[in-house]
């Protein structure tokens, strides 16, 4: 029973308004392309910054309608014109609605137009919903994982600083990528060297340009790794936190993480990541960096045509 004086956490898609569905049972999820969509976008997704980070980062990265987003954005109106949901549909569908019925709409979207689905990823109690409807053809999961959301503000307890601890550049790219493939592999059962060598080497190159990789290289071995998925200027997204096997629990991963947060909170009000929930490492790693859970979220690797 919820304490008479704590008031109780609200979901803000229960404080958003939900449109009448009488006459909207036609209405079906439409490619969003042009200037006037992405404005509309961005403003949807403001409404929850935290998790809709990567939709955003995206967006902000490549516009609406580049082959940088491996995939297409997708919108649910309902019968006023207004968005109720947003999904990018391709290589990783990623998804956010605000009413069940755009959740579904985006599902049936999703079924329509892509074969190539590698994995399906949202929070947990909206992907569960997602699935029902988007598995009625007969989609299999190949593999399911779950995963922990923990964000960091300020204030970031002050450590040793590191000094090598730096962008990366093209010249780290044999360092990173098969660390980064590695890692890769061990969340989603796929090694994208292997599937996809010259793409994995191209994104993992142009992430290195955007200045959105950091290494810790120590007489040429890579000590901690980490990249910058999405910069907005509300949330940044972190992904691949790495520490060399042979320098664990020598501090390295919690001064380097520290570091560079108190660095990227500089420009950005929140920090956040996704931890698998059977790596209790790196959630004591994150805990004792500051970060705290937030939400939970599923990931559903599919079987490619």
């Amino acid at each position: 029973m919820q304490p008479a004086n704590v008031p109780a956490k609200i979901d803000i898609r229960d404080a958003l308004p939900q449109p009448s569905t009488q006459g909207n049972d036609a209405v079906a999820a439409v490619r969003l392309s042009n200037a006037e969509d992405q404005a509309e976008a961005l403003m949807f997704l403001e409404a929850r910054p935290i998790h809709t980070v990567v939709l955003r980062g995206l967006i902000h990265d490549n516009g609406l309608d580049s082959p940088l987003n491996r995939g297409d954005f997708y919108g649910y109106r309902n019968a006023a014109g207004a968005l109720e949901g947003i999904a990018l549909i391709g290589h990783a569908t990623l998804i956010e609605a605000t009413t069940d019925r755009a959740l579904e709409a985006l599902a049936r979207r999703a079924q329509a137009v892509c074969s190539r689905t590698h994995m399906i990823m949202g929070e947990q109690e909206r992907i569960e919903e997602f699935w029902s409807y988007y598995a009625e053809d007969g989609q299999r999961k190949r593999l399911a994982c779950r995963e922990l959301l923990f964000e960091l503000r300020w204030p970031v307890e002050t450590q040793k600083p590191v000094a090598g601890l730096r962008l990366a550049t093209l010249d780290d790219l044999e360092l990173t990528l098969p660390v980064h493939a590695r890692l890769a592999e061990e969340e989603s059962g796929v090694n994208p060297l292997e599937k996809d060598p010259e793409g994995f080497r191209r994104r993992c190159a142009r992430r290195i340009e955007q200045g959105r990789t950091f290494v810790l290289v120590e007489d040429g071995k890579l000590i901690f790794k980490t990249d910058v998925v999405s910069d907005t200027p509300e949330v940044i997204y972190l992904e691949g936190v790495y520490v060399n096997a042979s320098e664990r629990a020598k501090g390295y991963g919690l001064r380097c993480l520290s570091q560079l947060s108190r660095t990227l909170l500089r420009r950005t009000e929140v920090l956040c990541l996704l931890v698998n929930e059977e790596n209790v490492a790196a959630h004591a790693l994150y805990r004792k960096a500051g970060f705290k859970f937030t939400s939970t979220y599923d990931t559903i690797f599919l079987h490619q045509d």
